[in-house]
């Protein structure tokens, strides 16, 4: 299930199926049924729509957010990050199955998988009613990067993906719904809205399970956060931080202000 979402290209098919994959999931668990897990292959890189045109971050064109055309252009941005969480959801259900986990991992991040579906559609309709559409602009190419760096390390991946760069989510996400407000686009406010609720469950799901692998290997939970995001994530943290989100989520402060540049 998680490498036919991988493999298909096209975005609306990618989240339709992903969501009848999710449904089919819990239904299952509901009867009592659970769908056995499996083993498989996913692919290297998930298969990706001809459009958008995938750019190096640096030549990526930068808008001003407070325009018509900045603001667009943030939207394009995040149905493709939502777009690359998708798949990010489903490779770590299919990379790591060689290793033991309850299945409630697998609850929570068919979940998440679901959630980000929803995401990336709430936003393609966002784009749709400004008459544009996912691919009409370039995009980040680098968005797979953590995945790539981490398709052998299943810790380094809970400590880059949900708890660095989703996290990061948290961070920004309300300045971008202000920026929306001001412009009254309430589409696009209600669709940020939902993701920023949502998003605090998705890091919550990473620093439980990597909480979890932690202690099967009696390791200190913030230390082994340091070394993989040191070892995996390219650059500092960047402050601000959504410090408040970041706790409810379950990443205390003394996580992540050692990364920072500052404290670099």
């Amino acid at each position: 299930m998680a490498v036919e979402v991988l493999t298909t290209a096209d975005g609306r098919e990618k989240t339709a199926l992903s969501r009848r994959h999710a449904a089919a999931w819990f239904a299952a668990r509901e009867a009592g049924q659970p769908i056995p897990l499996g083993h498989a292959t996913p692919p290297d890189f998930p298969a990706r729509p001809v459009t958008p045109e995938l750019l190096d971050p640096r030549d990526v064109p930068r808008r001003r957010p407070g325009s018509p055309k900045g603001r667009l252009a943030m939207l394009h941005a995040v149905a493709h990050i939502e777009l690359n969480a998708v798949d990010l959801h489903w490779d770590i259900i299919a990379r790591f199955t060689d290793v033991s986990m309850p299945i409630g991992f697998y609850d929570d991040w068919v979940k998440s998988a679901d959630e980000e579906s929803k995401h990336f559609n709430l936003i393609c309709d966002c784009l749709e009613s400004h008459d544009s559409f996912y691919g009409a602009m370039p995009a980040h190419a680098g968005m797979w990067r953590a995945a790539s760096d981490t398709a052998e390390d299943f810790m380094g991946r809970l400590a880059v993906v949900p708890m660095v760069l989703e996290a990061r989510g948290l961070d920004v996400t309300p300045g971008m719904i202000d920026l929306f407000e001001k412009a009254g686009d309430t589409g696009a406010v209600e669709a940020m809205k939902v993701i920023y609720a949502e998003e605090v469950h998705h890091v919550a799901y990473g620093s439980k399970w990597f909480h979890f692998l932690c202690g099967r290997h009696e390791e200190d939970p913030k230390e082994a956060f340091h070394t993989l995001v040191r070892r995996y994530f390219h650059g500092a943290l960047k402050p601000p931080f959504n410090e408040e989100k970041r706790a409810e989520a379950g990443l205390p402060p003394d996580f992540y202000w050692p990364l920072t540049e500052k404290a670099g």
